[in-house]
């Protein structure tokens, strides 16, 4: 960019915090507008955010791969219709190499800090290792599920046994002949359960909240298909045309618009319930992993796989609650001890406690990031900026995330990054700021829709479900069709801002 220049007592013009596709679309923006002075740091060892971290088995994409990916980097070479962990991870080292990104990368860097210098326009961000870098502008890409949840369940650290937490996997150990209990049924679960259950000699399945599932039109794509999309892009464009549509409808207007949700989701609920009756022969067991909650309250999964494992005779379903975790078992509400070896949390990730934000971020006279959203029942601007807090943008953020799917996200805040950064540098300003006026505008406007959406008018109360913060409102998704939201992106207000 023209307006800013990268002075000695900067380390860079743009910190960008995480290396996974967020982090890495923000990096691409930048760096078509011109800032070349990136530094991009993540606390893990390599890229890839959630496709690093995560390598539990049978992990995979739980949407079709055409629409889980940039659009502008197509891959015509996934091996399924919904790709295996390994090839979200190879697909991010590609997506790094081509874009010359590696060469901004910092690994083993633990951010633990970020404090903007209000006279100099200027953000510092601390190290766990006591350094601090500064840089112009600063971009948290975090992700929304990267903190891993540790359940509060009384006498957990008292357990003799192995304990794996899915997003921890340890490879080196083996579950053959084990006696396990994983404790969690959310997506996870759905894929991991069929894979461990064959080895197992008893597995124990804890379920506080059962999960929508809906059958899953999955197979290998055949090579020939695979050599069609690479010799000509525009096929894989209408094959992601397709599933986006199909997938607009079941995740993004059924949730969100009153006109569809009723008709829409209780077909769905129908198809996931005869699902629910081919696969399960016990009725009793069919009646547990049935939800109460209506279709879209809680992120639904796809699976042809996961409800056969409860009809195993070395799989039990238990939905009593615990009472206490022993060295050597748990002990169930209703008195009953069964003996464990292995405990293995499929319990997720903390979202709300330790992610909005990361860590502390103080903006514009004194305030916390953290503090603020908390206090004001979580808040944005187009779901990336934040008043008080300049030249900074925010991936994970509140009523950023579009239903359809994380890039559909990241590709609408780079909108949004290249319309405000191109008048920033129009004007030969240094800074921009959204202004308190236009984010409660924004704000409004988003809590009057999620009134007709299946958040308000659904039966949600027995969902557990992350969309909902901690003040029992769904602010994490931008309840509006993904045209809609990328036209705003491109077409927001200028005046939304002040630029200095």
């Amino acid at each position: 960019m023209n307006n800013t220049t990268t002075t000695p007592a900067l380390d860079a013009e743009a910190i960008i915090v995480g290396t996974g596709f967020g982090g890495m679309g923000a990096a691409i923006q930048l760096k078509r507008m011109g800032i070349d002075a990136l530094l991009m740091l993540d606390s893990n060892d390599d890229l890839g955010g959630t496709w690093h971290v995560n390598t539990y088995p049978g992990l995979a994409v739980d949407i079709p791969s055409t629409t889980y990916s940039y659009s502008f980097e197509p891959n015509p070479w996934w091996s399924r219709l919904y790709a295996p962990g390994r090839e979200l991870k190879q697909y991010a080292e590609h997506v790094a190499d081509k874009y010359a990104l590696r060469q901004h990368m910092r690994f083993n860097a633990t951010v633990v800090g970020a404090e903007l210098d209000e006279a100099m326009r200027i953000w510092t961000i601390r190290l766990a290792s006591g350094e601090s870098l500064t840089a112009r502008f600063l971009v948290l890409a975090t992700g929304f599920l990267s903190k891993p949840r540790m359940p509060d369940i009384d006498g957990i650290a008292s357990f003799a046994g192995k304990i794996i937490h899915t997003a921890e996997w340890d490879h080196d150990f083996s579950l053959d002949g084990r006696r396990a209990a994983v404790i969690g049924t959310g997506a996870t679960a759905v894929q991991l359960l069929p894979e461990i259950a064959p080895h197992l000699a008893q597995l124990d399945v804890y379920q506080r909240t059962p999960i929508w599932v809906t059958p899953k039109l999955d197979s290998p794509i055949p090579r020939g298909l695979r050599r069609l999309f690479a010799r000509l892009p525009p096929t894989q464009r209408l094959a992601r045309a397709v599933s986006d549509r199909v997938l607009e409808t079941i995740m993004v207007n059924g949730v969100v618009d009153a006109r569809y949700m009723r008709i829409l989701n209780r077909t769905v609920e129908n198809i996931c319930r005869a699902h629910l009756r081919r696969q399960v022969r016990d009725p009793r067991t069919r009646r547990k992993l049935t939800p109460q909650y209506t279709f879209g309250c809680k992120r639904p999964t796809f699976s042809n796989r996961y409800y056969p494992t409860f009809n195993r005779r070395n799989v039990a379903l238990i939905t009593g609650g615990i009472e206490r975790i022993e060295a050597d078992g748990i002990v169930g509400r209703d008195g009953r001890k069964r003996a464990v070896d292995t405990l293995i949390l499929a319990t997720g990730f903390s979202l709300w406690e330790e992610n909005f934000p990361a860590f502390p971020v103080v903006g514009r006279g004194g305030r916390e990031l953290g503090a603020w959203w908390r206090s004001t029942r979580f808040q944005s601007y187009e779901g990336i900026t934040l008043p008080g807090f300049p030249n900074l943008f925010s991936i994970p953020t509140p009523y950023g995330y579009n239903g359809l799917s994380f890039f559909s996200t990241i590709e609408a805040q780079m909108k949004h990054m290249d319309r405000c950064l191109s008048e920033l540098n129009r004007r030969g300003a240094s800074s921009f700021e959204v202004s308190q006026a236009a984010c409660d505008a924004f704000t409004r406007d988003m809590r009057r829709r999620v009134g007709r959406s299946v958040f308000a008018r659904g039966q949600c109360g027995s969902a557990n479900s992350y969309y909902f913060n901690p003040h029992g409102e769904a602010v994490l998704l931008r309840p509006m069709p993904t045209a809609e939201a990328m036209q705003q992106a491109e077409r927001f207000a200028l005046d939304s801002y002040v630029f200095a």
